[in-house]
């Protein structure tokens, strides 16, 4: 763990360098921002509104492209592999940079060795969420009593095998004694469905993905896993208010460059983003979807991982995924 967090502080060490004058120019061609997922969901429509967000300040359009599939993997690896000039840029999740390298038998880039943070640009709350029509539950403690009194358990749905709302839903039920079987989808686009014909008992995913349905009283919040209520929806208690403690796990993510891009970049793109963070309209769009605008420096970025990884190993580890 040591070697990890000396080679991530190195990278975002970078930044300590004077910047380099011919760099000054930068950006003076489009930049190319890939998004590891599919277009429409959470993290495309956040990242899309940074680059909206980006080009006027930088004088130069911010380009989107998605490059979904394994698990995020193909796009962080087309990062990772691309010119370090500061013309592709990506983001990345705590999944990228704490699930899947021990989630993954191979990996094709090294999250650590050949990317360079440049900060967390948001946090995503897990909600626990059951159909208010299909399920007698009011209360978390409710649903585990309801849950532990099943026969054959319960299903609870994610987006994929190793995402954070799998990962949580495993570590719920092992916290809690509750005998769950995982039931995985393509997003939450088929999650959400699921749930509420009753085919499936449960969720804690993306509190994003969810705002739609609860306010419209489809869903039943049960808890969300943020140290604080929800600004928004500050009727959802925390986990620890719920009676779950220490089940504190968003899936936050952050800005990353191929390793090698000149510090001078990485200074800059960080202000532009810390710029954008600091308007209140910026922070209210993204409240509005289930999501928390927030700016960091690179180490802290580094911090943050260092910080929440032990859980998702554990998360990990309890489920039993593998991926070869």
């Amino acid at each position: 763990m040591t070697t990890r967090r000396t080679l991530l502080a190195a990278g975002a060490g970078l930044l300590a360098a004077p910047a380099v004058h011919a760099q000054g120019a930068w950006p003076n061609r489009p930049v190319r921002v890939i998004v590891p997922w599919p277009p429409g969901g959470s993290t495309d429509v956040l990242v899309r509104l940074y680059a909206e967000q980006l080009a006027p300040i930088l004088g130069q359009p911010f380009v989107v492209e998605n490059r979904a599939g394994a698990g995020g993997n193909i796009g962080l690896d087309a990062v990772a592999k691309s010119p370090a000039d500061g013309y592709t840029m990506g983001i990345a999740s705590v999944g990228h940079l704490c699930i899947n390298p021990v989630l993954y038998a191979r990996l094709a880039y090294d999250p650590v060795k050949d990317l360079m943070p440049v900060g967390v640009a948001w946090d995503l709350p897990n909600v626990a969420v059951v159909a208010a029509e299909k399920n007698p539950a009011k209360t978390l403690a409710g649903f585990i009593t309801w849950a532990k009194a099943r026969p054959n358990g319960i299903t609870y749905g994610s987006p994929g095998v190793g995402t954070t709302p799998h990962l949580s839903g495993a570590l719920f039920c092992a916290r809690t004694g509750i005998e769950g079987t995982h039931v995985p989808f393509r997003g939450a686009a088929q999650t959400v469905p699921a749930i509420l014909s009753g085919d499936v008992d449960f969720a804690l995913d993306n509190l994003a993905s969810y705002v739609p349905t609860i306010t419209g009283g489809q869903m039943r919040a049960l808890g969300v896993t943020t140290p604080e209520r929800w600004p928004t929806m500050t009727d959802i208690p925390t986990m620890a208010e719920a009676g779950l403690p220490n089940f504190v796990l968003t899936s936050w993510q952050g800005f990353v460059f191929p390793t090698g891009t000149p510090p001078a970049v990485i200074e800059r793109i960080s202000g532009a983003l810390r710029q954008i963070v600091a308007q209140q309209e910026v922070k209210d769009r993204f409240l509005r979807v289930g999501a928390l605008a927030m700016w960091t420096t690179p180490q802290q970025m580094v911090e943050r991982a260092d910080q929440d990884r032990p859980a998702w190993v554990e998360a990990v580890r309890i489920s039993g995924a593998r991926v070869e």
